[in-house]
């Protein structure tokens, strides 16, 4: 099986072949925001996309949600009449997300933040219910666009279809253990700026969080949590992946604040692993010199986990990186990509 790799702009999708280097645009002139590869599933009439090929989403900020059943050769819009509130239009898609228990089942985050679900593979979705009633969310804001805020992240555990996290920037980690019907605010320790979530299948009671006011994970899947900065420093944390073969190794993107992140453009990777554990907790390597640009001149990375152990991808302005080691050496995958940050990665293959 090849290799795709998914890189969202603000300006369409890229779809990257590393094995030729062959780049090809889809959803030009859209503004992608998330990307979910999810299994082949089958339709509402029973049928099964050709040969079960992967499911590629795309939200996009100016026209809902986008779905691929064909690997991503087309697209077309789904749930545009129930994507919104009351069925008037489709909100910014910001987040969405797969349950590893039932491919049919998709949750989608949006701009302002609200969350629906789809059981049908995405073919029609229903609003749930409750998440803007918690206590904290009349504080939730997005310095850019103040008088809003959006699920940046929404994250299923592994071992429980019922329970998911979703990230609000800015403002809450909310976690539903019960599908939707509850929500838990603000868990014990969680961040209040999160970026992206991360779990494991070898792990699931583990959590990770990446966050504009830092680095936490959780242990109890998401009931409370603890910052992991030691060794951290650059505080401000934006993408997240972890080791397919390793629950214990977790890199990230970070800056000394978003400025730096996303206008001025100094940003490094960090690795959390076993081997650096301290006395008092898991700490973080810098990891310079390791065939990708970092520092001045480059912008956050979006991260993404590949297949086989110790495979994650990164993406930036310096172009597209795969390590096979878990990050002690990268190489170059494309150079024919924007150079500008991207919004979203995903590794699939076809």
């Amino acid at each position: 099986m090849r290799t795709r790799v998914y890189a969202a702009y603000d300006d369409g999708l890229r779809v990257v072949d590393p094995e030729t280097g062959a780049v090809d645009e889809r959803l030009a002139d859209r503004a992608v925001e998330c990307l979910l590869i999810a299994p082949g599933a089958e339709r509402s009439d029973g049928a099964r996309p050709a040969a079960a090929r992967a499911r590629v989403f795309a939200g996009t900020f100016d026209a809902g949600l986008f779905r691929s059943v064909d690997g991503g050769e087309t697209f077309d819009r789904v749930a545009a009449e129930t994507l919104g509130p009351g069925g008037s239009g489709p909100d910014a898609v910001t987040a969405v997300a797969a349950s590893p228990h039932d491919p049919s089942v998709v949750w989608i985050g949006t701009e302002p933040s609200r969350v629906y679900r789809s059981t049908d593979g995405g073919e029609t979705v229903e609003p749930i219910a409750g998440l803007t009633d918690v206590p904290s969310a009349s504080e939730w804001s997005f310095p850019p666009r103040p008088d809003t805020h959006h699920v940046r992240w929404i994250e299923p555990c592994p071992a429980d279809p019922e329970r998911w996290f979703v990230g609000v920037e800015a403002g809450a980690l909310l976690v539903t253990p019960d599908g939707g019907e509850t929500w838990i605010d603000r868990p014990e320790g969680s961040r209040r700026d999160n970026h992206a979530l991360a779990t494991h299948p070898d792990a699931p009671d583990r959590v990770y969080a990446a966050a504009g006011d830092g680095f936490a994970e959780s242990r109890d899947r998401g009931q409370t949590w603890r910052a992991v900065d030691a060794g951290l420093a650059h505080g401000y944390v934006w993408g997240i992946a972890v080791d397919p073969g390793d629950p214990e190794t977790v890199l990230v993107s970070a800056a000394s604040g978003a400025g730096a992140a996303h206008r001025r453009g100094e940003a490094y990777l960090y690795r959390r692993t076993p081997g650096v554990d301290s006395a008092s907790g898991p700490r973080l390597e810098r990891l310079d010199d390791r065939g990708i640009p970092t520092g001045e001149g480059t912008y956050r990375a979006v991260l993404a986990s590949g297949r086989e152990s110790g495979e994650i991808w990164a993406l930036h302005d310096e172009g597209l990186y795969r390590t096979g080691d878990a990050g002690d050496s990268f190489e170059r995958a494309s150079a024919t990509l924007p150079g500008r940050a991207a919004r979203a990665l995903a590794v699939g293959s076809d």
